[in-house]
């Protein structure tokens, strides 16, 4: 099997490409198996819609809506949803009035040339490790654009 090249994974118009998503996904997958966690895993495109999703064996079912919305807070606030996470923790518990926003870590966004396509959210073990896998997939895209 070819490896996929720079605009099989991301469309012309700066979009994640099914192939893209699949990148992104084995390597989250690779990333949590790696530490042995059980984990629930989200990829969204740059409006928060659902292009691809997994719960590996054993996670617990609570982790797949929250994957998800991990995921398309860092899409449509386009930062980290630790750095929101921050914010609420912080005292601005006005935030968690916001409809749709999961403030927790573990959502991160997928930033092309500078533009946020699309997100991936992570839920199942400790935040920072979510993060950790969330991260891994995220890259997984970004290291396959500069080829």
């Amino acid at each position: 099997m070819s490896t996929p090249q720079h605009g099989e994974l991301i469309g012309k118009a700066s979009v994640i490409t099914l192939a893209g998503a699949k990148t992104m996904m084995a390597a989250a997958e690779a990333e949590a198996r790696k530490n042995g966690w059980r984990v629930a895993i989200a990829i969204v495109d740059s409006a928060g819609n659902l292009l691809m999703f997994q719960k590996l064996d054993d996670t617990q079912p609570g982790s797949i809506q929250i994957a998800i919305g991990k995921a398309r807070t860092a899409a449509n606030f386009k930062r980290p949803t630790k750095a929101l996470e921050e914010v609420v923790t912080a005292g601005r518990t006005v935030f968690l009035a916001v409809e749709g926003i999961t403030p927790l870590e573990g959502g991160v966004p997928v930033v092309i040339d500078g533009q946020v396509i699309g997100a991936v959210g992570v839920s199942g073990v400790k935040s920072s490790e979510d993060a950790q896998v969330a991260q891994a997939g995220a890259d997984a895209l970004k290291d396959s654009a500069r080829l």
